[in-house]
């Protein structure tokens, strides 16, 4: 299989989920290409939200299915989402360790020299800010809150389906989630300010 096989369906979402009809047979094949149909748009979202950087998602979500397919037979059709969900935040964190070293690995004046020649126009610079402060406003919260948060207020699931899909209670979501609402302003509120001193020098 290649990305391209994969294509992101539009208006996906967790309460519109189907499946066969009562008493009808469903093949693996269909049943898989069936899930593909219905959640590569969550499971794309989900890992740019884990932080998988934008040049890695496809491969990242082509691995999640690979893993689907290597392990459908053992997937409760009734927690295929959740399923997909847990194969995502591996795939995530691999992929989140790999990028460390890889950085570890630049020297930093290769880096620095990299960006001066990538800088572009004003507004795709401050675009690529903004993108960088969420990564890293998202990459500083603990991994339970930041699962929450993204899935709460980036993919727009109900605190219900989030407990479902990550097999906690209601009441925890929403523990969690108001605690990484907390930090999330305190890292984006630090980094502004940094951003500002930095300007001002």
């Amino acid at each position: 299989m290649t990305t391209s096989t994969f294509r992101r369906p539009i208006g996906a979402s967790f309460a519109g989920e189907s499946s066969p009809a009562a008493g009808a047979a469903e093949t693996s094949e269909a049943r898989y290409a069936r899930i593909v149909q219905q959640q590569f748009d969550f499971v794309w979202r989900s890992l740019r939200g884990l932080g998988v950087p934008s040049d890695r998602v496809d491969d990242a979500a082509q691995n999640v299915f690979l893993l689907l397919h290597r392990h459908l037979a053992d997937v409760d059709p009734s927690k295929e989402r959740p399923y997909l969900f847990s194969v995502a935040r591996g795939v995530a964190s691999n992929e989140r360790r790999m990028r460390a070293r890889a950085a570890d690995a630049v020297p930093s004046e290769v880096l620095e020299a990299i960006a001066d020649t990538t800088a572009g126009p004003e507004a795709a610079l401050e675009k690529k800010q903004a993108r960088r402060l969420l990564d890293a406003a998202l990459d500083a919260l603990d991994d339970d809150l930041r699962v929450v948060f993204m899935l709460f207020e980036l993919e727009g699931l109900p605190m219900p389906a989030i407990a479902e899909t990550i097999g906690i209670p209601v009441g925890t979501v929403a523990s969690r989630l108001r605690r990484a609402r907390a930090a999330f302003a305190e890292s984006c509120s630090r980094m502004q300010r940094d951003l500002e001193r930095g300007r001002r020098r």
